[in-house]
């Protein structure tokens, strides 16, 4: 063995005293039945015919030689043996004798043979060539693949075919053979020639073209090689860094025979395509004027899916998250979920009004959650598709969450039970930054929902945008190799193929938990959507589409050919199905109204009443009882664990706190503490989650300690509370706000009974995930009856931190709140607090005191809705003296304040009071500080609204009427037109129906 590894040593000349490395782990110790020999360093020189790249080849080559003497050339047998036999360095190699063992001395069995050696060299090159001749297609076959079932484009947006690659696209012809072996052979890349084609050469251990034989003639290794990488399927997988993976992939696609379907598959494909390719016939036939972003060009996606998911759930998957832009929508509803036919027809019934609240959304934004019985392996599965917006990828991040959240609750830290799937546009997928952002979340311990199975439609054009001027790179899809997630480009003509790859994908997400893209190239039959015209900016592709034949059409017809079906049974399958849609399309005329809550993508069962009502329009009080307080405040200032070494500055923190507790006492940090521990208690989940939010972007937090000492050892007070409380998750995440938020609001949708926080490091760094809030957060339960209690906390405060760091631009978030600035509501009704948050799209604060902060978090979970939560934060009065509360505002009974009214001077001869001033959030204490250096405690009440949104209409009029000498005004640190005042102006003057000004 050692002597074989002294081939290797040549490739770098060793010193005297460097020793020989053994041999490869991967291999199996049986092979290796030799008895120990001495090992030894040879210069370059000693056999001629090693060279810096024929390391790897003589190393297989010896394994062979190890395995079967006889599967080796004779030259390499008697070169083996000598070694093997202590030959001295140059002298192991003879030629092959016909002499039997024994006949020659030692010394004549070892005398090199100096003329046989150029014809070794040869061998040795032309065996290295041929390896590198295999893993030029292992990396570059995808690129002369034929990949574009129209003929006219390619998908890797260049024509000329790689260097190293010998052959042709889709032939072995003699002719182009000779010019590109010409051309490789002045180029020096392999110097074979024609009379190599029928030379055998041994096979590497790093392909799979042999089946079960070790060695191919030339020929025959370029045939499989091409058929392997060259055909309807593009394989990119070489940029992978795990050897087991790249061996797997190779063993999937290089295996001859491999990709083979059984009858009853391709009935089964068949049957599929008709359903999808009717179904888009049948819209375009009953509603031809209206957009519905069809899926003609790409029909096979829906069999594609199906693929997907059966394999998955046979590999012990029951619930599939999923997520897709519209093109195709309607056609994954009805054909992948299952969505009852007459429930989306009914969506193009403009007459029909909503019963539920909300505006509702069009169509091919709809979401869907169904639990049913896979028919192909009899196990039940669940799926949901996640409703979106119209911006593109927006949902990404949006399902993953989500998903991650329904592996979390049921227990599933490998993705074993819960997966997602993605759908993408070519263009977009290119082009939004939130994939890139999405799959760096993919590997990350907080967020990994440990494997994506990603699916791109390729129309190869993007609206009107040729692809060659929408992306850099040569595929829409080489974002993904950013994370080593294979990527399979097949040509969506050829169904089997598109199934054959889709089983893959399924396999790999199973066997690696890895995200894997499936890029279909297609085409779009029709134009951006059906009433727009292509042939305006795409001419020459439009007319070659104009005469594609479908490929329904076409799989038919090759099915027709190979006796699986007959043509009397392709017509009956096509009947039956355009029957299903006709009495659906007769059912959904009896349809009177449109139910939003049919198309709800996450069900909350038990928390709502059956018709989707609150249980109850009440809140209970947000306070606990002393001994809770005082038990997590201890916590809060301890180390509950052992043999655990702080840092010295974390530790004068702890006894910091440890003292607020003592004096009955809380600051933001300790209130915030209380808030999470106690609802900890409750069994209600809390996860925190954003850019330094372990420690706090102001060090104010430190929910997780790090011990000083041991590398990676943390511990999280959090969750030494209590003996049976729910998990508390904190975690830092990448440096990202759209992904993050967005992975957040997934994570919420799927319980109401968890606490989900998303912190900004300063407040104005929410801006880059405002697609988020935009779309999703903001209108999330007008359009899609969606509810969501998600809380955003947003660090705010003009406290010299430069114009990056200041302001969370409240005005962005109160301009977008749905109430009526005009309209005083009705004060006197019942509860009605409650029904104004019920009524509102998110509620928006800006706490004055720790313990209003400690109710409101609080309150999100006791309420029987869920709403967002937008908390402006503090930074000066996280550590500011006079921000903090006592225990007794916190404790059973008490609740949030959504108005502090002034408690000084001033309420007590009110008639004096010459200007009430209104303000919100940290600017109260510098106006308390000015007023008592005036001396205008008497003269001035200063009112805190600590609740926006929505706007405590009546605790103001309660407070106006107190002072009925005093002048109106609002007071704010930030600019007239930002903050808060353009949306408190009009809103006071409703209260007090305009009596007075508001300055």
């Amino acid at each position: 063995m050692f002597h074989l590894r002294t081939c290797a040593a040549k490739l770098r000349p060793l010193t005297a005293s460097q020793t020989v490395r053994t041999f490869s782990q991967n291999r199996p110790a049986a092979a290796r039945t030799f008895g120990q020999v001495r090992g030894y360093t040879a210069p370059v020189a000693a056999e001629p015919f090693l060279s810096g790249t024929s390391s790897n080849y003589v190393e297989e080559m010896y394994y062979a030689w190890l395995e079967n003497p006889k599967s080796v050339h004779k030259s390499w047998d008697i070169f083996f043996r000598n070694t093997n036999a202590g030959a001295p360095p140059g002298t192991a190699y003879q030629s092959p004798l016909p002499l039997s063992p024994g006949s020659l001395s030692a010394v004549a069995r070892v005398q090199p043979l100096v003329e046989a050696q150029p014809n070794v060299d040869k061998l040795v090159e032309d065996h290295l060539a041929v390896q590198s001749l295999i893993r030029a297609y292992q990396i570059r076959g995808h690129h002369v693949a034929q990949l574009d079932p129209l003929g006219i484009l390619d998908a890797d947006l260049d024509s000329s075919v790689p260097a190293d690659i010998i052959s042709s696209t889709d032939k072995l012809d003699l002719a182009v053979f000779k010019e590109r072996l010409r051309m490789l052979t002045v180029g020096g890349f392999y110097g074979l020639d024609e009379s190599d084609l029928d030379k055998v050469f041994h096979l590497p251990t790093t392909t799979f073209i042999g089946g079960q034989e070790s060695a191919l003639p030339l020929r025959e290794i370029i045939r499989r090689l091409e058929m392997a990488y060259c055909q309807h399927i593009g394989v990119e997988f070489m940029f992978i860094n795990d050897l087991e993976q790249c061996q797997w992939i190779r063993q999937k696609f290089e295996t001859p025979g491999i990709m083979q379907f059984t009858n009853e598959e391709k009935r089964t494909l068949l049957a599929r395509l008709v359903r999808s390719t009717r179904f888009e016939d049948f819209l375009q036939r009953k509603w031809s004027s209206e957009k519905r972003f069809g899926l003609e060009g790409c029909e096979v996606l829906i069999p594609a899916l199906k693929t997907i998911i059966d394999k998955s759930s046979e590999n012990g998957v029951d619930y599939v998250i999923m997520g897709m832009p519209h093109r195709g929508r309607l056609n994954v509803l009805a054909n992948v979920i299952r969505k009852e036919l007459e429930q989306i027809f009914c969506q193009f019934d403009s007459k029909l009004e909503a019963a539920d609240e909300g505006s509702g959304d069009v169509k091919y934004h709809l979401g869907m959650y169904h639990r049913r019985i896979n028919r192909v392996t009899d196990r039940n599965i669940t799926l949901s598709l996640v409703a979106n917006p119209s911006h593109l990828e927006a949902a990404d991040p949006v399902v993953m969450g989500k998903t991650k959240a329904e592996q979390f609750y049921c227990g599933d830290t490998e993705g074993k039970k819960v997966m997602s799937i993605l759908l993408h546009g070519d263009a977009a997928f290119a082009g939004q930054g939130i994939v890139y952002e999405t799959f760096h979340l993919s590997d990350l311990p907080s967020y990994t929902t440990h494997g994506t199975v990603h699916v791109v439609v390729n129309n190869q054009i993007g609206f009107t945008t040729d692809p060659r001027m929408a992306r850099s790179s040569p595929y829409p899809t080489d974002v993904a190799r950013v994370v080593n997630a294979p990527i399979f480009h097949v040509n969506a003509d050829d169904p089997e193929a598109v199934m054959y790859v889709c089983k893959v994908a399924a396999e790999w997400r199973s066997t690696f938990h890895k995200d894997v893209v499936v890029d279909l190239v297609c085409y779009r039959r029709n134009g951006h959507n059906e009433m727009d015209e292509p042939m305006f900016t795409q001419p020459l592709m439009y007319k070659q589409i104009r005469k594609q034949k479908p490929v329904l059409q076409k799989y038919a017809e090759l099915l027709v050919s190979q006796g699986v079906v007959n043509q009397p049974e392709y017509e009956e399958e096509i009947s039956k199905y355009d029957k299903i849609c006709e009495e659906a399309f007769t059912r959904s005329k009896d349809e009177k109204i449109l139910h939003i809550k049919h198309w709800l993508d996450s069900p909350w069962p038990g928390f709502f009443t059956l018709d989707g009502q609150p249980r109850s329009m009440t809140c209970p009080p947000t306070g606990l009882t002393e001994d809770i307080l005082t038990h997590i405040g201890n916590v809060a200032s301890s180390v509950p664990v052992e043999n655990f070494t702080i840092h010295g500055g974390l530790s004068r923190i702890l006894k910091t706190r440890g003292e607020l507790v003592k004096n009955r006492t809380v600051d933001w940090a300790l209130a915030e503490y209380m808030a999470f521990g106690s609802l900890l208690k409750e069994g209600i989940h809390i996860r925190l989650s954003g850019q330094d939010v372990e420690r706090g972007t102001f060090s104010h937090r430190h929910h997780v300690l790090h011990d000083q000492n041991v590398d990676k050892k943390t511990c999280i007070p959090m969750n030494h509370l209590w003996p049976n409380q729910a998990p508390y998750t904190v975690c830092n995440s990448s440096l990202s706000e759209y992904g993050v938020l967005g992975f957040e609001l997934g994570f919420a949708m799927a319980s109401p009974n968890a606490l989900v926080l998303w912190e900004a490091q300063f407040g104005d760094f929410h801006n880059t995930a405002q697609c988020i809030i935009d779309q999703f957060i903001c209108p999330g339960q007008a359009k899609w009856v969606r509810q969501n209690g998600i809380v955003l906390l947003l660090p705010h405060g003009m406290e010299g931190m430069g114009p990056e760091h200041s302001s969370a631009r409240p005005e962005r978030f109160l301009q977008m709140c749905n109430d009526d600035p005009d309209v005083l509501p009705n004060l006197e009704e019942a509860n009605f607090d409650i029904n104004q948050l019920y009524d509102c799209n998110w509620i928006v604060v800006n706490c004055s005191t720790p313990g209003n902060f400690f109710h409101v978090l609080r309150r999100q979970i006791l309420l029987p809705f869920r709403k967002p939560l937008i908390i402006f934060t503090p930074k000066s009065l996280l550590r500011h003296p006079e921000a903090r509360t006592s225990f007794d505002e916190m404790l059973s009974g008490t609740h949030f304040q959504r108005v502090i009214p002034e408690d000084g001077l001033a309420p007590q001869n009110p008639a004096n009071v010459r200007r009430l001033l209104f303000c919100t959030g940290k600017v109260y204490y510098d106006l308390t500080r000015e007023r008592k250096a005036r001396g205008m405690a008497e003269q001035v009440a200063i009112t805190r609204i600590e609740q926006l949104s929505p706007f405590p209409f009546d605790l103001l009029l309660q407070e106006v009427r107190k002072y009925p000498n005093a002048e109106l005004a609002w007071c704010q640190e930030e600019h007239k037109n930002q903050g808060y005042y353009d949306y408190v102006k009009p809103r006071l003057r409703t209260t007090i129906s305009r009596a007075k000004p508001v300055w």
